[in-house]
């Protein structure tokens, strides 16, 4: 058996015995245990009571974290034109029509979002199967199919997250960095629960939200009182 690191040690000695805590309790014990040599992600899953299977189940939306993700977010837009031209003075990083389709295609896959004017999904369409497994596929649901692209790249960068349950019924996203106060990562991680809680999809029986966890890039994770975050 590998022998654990120092620091490995001490977080795990400094969450035993702890669950079931505050959003505050949680968010006070994760920050004082990322002591990775980077700025490390929080992170937050959620496990809802949902049947990705079933369309009246699926659980995705939007939200902008009031403080912002503390990821340099890049954005690849599909547009042409006068709007390929707003793309890029709002400060996308990609702009294109075939070129990019044929560039993603090749594998090429440097952005973390993809927006397209509604002209461009015929294009799009084609990379269904490499965009949608990835959470990338431009959706008129969460403001990535649209005429306005400069409201969509500037909530992009602006810290805008999208979320999707996998299968399983698992929600997962990045609420900010080890680095931001507390009472910062703590606005960010009740609007993504708020937001997650607000997608509560027509089909959902039972118990919708059932376990939320928070952790860091490299810390060990911790469950939330789901009854109190979500009445907060």
């Amino acid at each position: 058996m590998a022998k654990l690191g120092k620091r490995t040690r001490a977080a795990r000695e400094a969450f035993a015995g702890k669950e079931n805590l505050s959003v505050e309790e949680a968010v006070a014990l994760i920050k004082a245990n990322a002591n990775a040599k980077f700025d490390e992600t929080v992170e937050i899953a959620l496990n809802l009571g949902v049947d990705t299977r079933h369309a009246d189940q699926m659980v995705r939306g939007v939200v902008g974290l009031p403080n912002g993700t503390g990821k340099d977010m890049r954005v690849a837009v599909f547009a042409r034109g006068p709007k390929a031209d707003e793309a890029k003075e709002a400060g996308a990083d990609i702009v294109g029509a075939e070129d990019l389709m044929e560039s993603i295609q090749g594998g090429n896959i440097d952005f973390d979002r993809c927006i397209a004017t509604p002209d461009m999904m015929p294009i799009v369409g084609r990379l269904g199967k490499v965009l949608g497994p990835r959470n990338l596929m431009p959706n008129p649901k969460v403001g990535t199919v649209t005429m306005d692209v400069k409201a969509a790249v500037e909530a992009a960068k602006g810290g805008e997250v999208q979320f999707k349950a996998e299968k399983g019924g698992v929600v997962h996203a990045g609420v900010g960095k080890a680095s931001f106060d507390e009472a910062k990562l703590i606005e960010n991680v009740k609007a993504f629960i708020s937001a997650v809680a607000k997608a509560k999809p027509s089909g959902a029986k039972g118990a919708y939200m059932k376990k939320i966890a928070l952790s860091s890039t490299m810390g060990p994770g911790v469950t939330v009182n789901v009854e109190t975050a979500v009445s907060e």
